[in-house]
């Protein structure tokens, strides 16, 4: 644990990590050859439910583990005074674990990711990562994961994407808080072991946990075959 972060040492990353490590290896298995039912031209939302219902029925109970795993659990907001509800949005996979002391809720968000700036965009802005941070993902949580479904090959992908969290404009819109040696992003993550780096955050204190940060571990994965193609499209 490093200078700054004392708030891990509560953080159970124990099953925390046990959850990760299921998940990437529920992929490496389904994604090792080409299948009917998943494969890269498949949209997100189909790749994750399988994954999900994969790591759930199969890894998670080869592994004993005893948190709970949902895909696609619908968020709101609402208004106290009028019962309104608003913002819905939906989350890919979350992984749910308790004792009589503490809880998480790891949600895992998933974004196809290929070598074209659009892509990047698509995965850091709004509709990726800003859901943790001025969306209403992982409210009062202290740890989410974004996840890079790679269509490309990695060095094509993940070292422009660390490149973009350098822009100043993107790191005041996602609230980032730079690593004890100044960068916006920390590597190795200090999270996961699977994970390539580590992004912290500053929320809103509607949203955010007491110690008033989210710490977001990034992971990619590749299928077990090349998937490049000539115009590498965002689903």
């Amino acid at each position: 644990m490093t200078a700054g972060h004392d708030w891990l040492s509560a953080f159970p990353i124990r099953p925390a990590s046990e959850a990760v490590d299921a998940l990437c290896e529920s992929w490496r298995i389904l994604a090792e050859k080409p299948r009917p039912h998943f494969h890269p031209g498949m949209k997100e939302p189909q790749l994750t439910k399988t994954l999900k219902t994969f790591v759930e029925n199969v890894t998670a109970r080869e592994r004993g583990l005893l948190g709970m795993w949902a895909a696609e659990v619908v968020l709101h907001e609402i208004d106290k005074d009028s019962g309104k509800l608003s913002e819905e949005r939906r989350t890919d996979i979350v992984y749910g674990w308790n004792d009589e002391k503490r809880n998480i809720e790891l949600v895992f968000e998933f974004k196809k990711l290929g070598r074209l700036k659009s892509h990047r965009t698509h995965y850091l802005r709004e509709n990726g990562l800003g859901r943790f941070v001025t969306g209403i993902y992982s409210r009062r949580q202290a740890v989410a994961a974004m996840v890079g479904i790679l269509i490309d090959p990695e060095q094509e992908v993940v070292p422009p994407l660390r490149d973009a969290l350098s822009d100043k404009e993107l790191i005041a819109a996602l609230k980032i808080r730079p690593c004890a040696a100044g960068h916006p992003y920390e590597r190795p993550s200090i999270l996961f072991p699977a994970a390539d780096f580590d992004t912290e955050h500053e929320r809103d204190p509607h949203f955010a946990p007491s110690h008033g940060t989210i710490r977001i571990a990034h992971l990619f994965l590749a299928f077990g075959y090349p998937t490049t193609t000539k115009k590498s499209k965002k689903r």
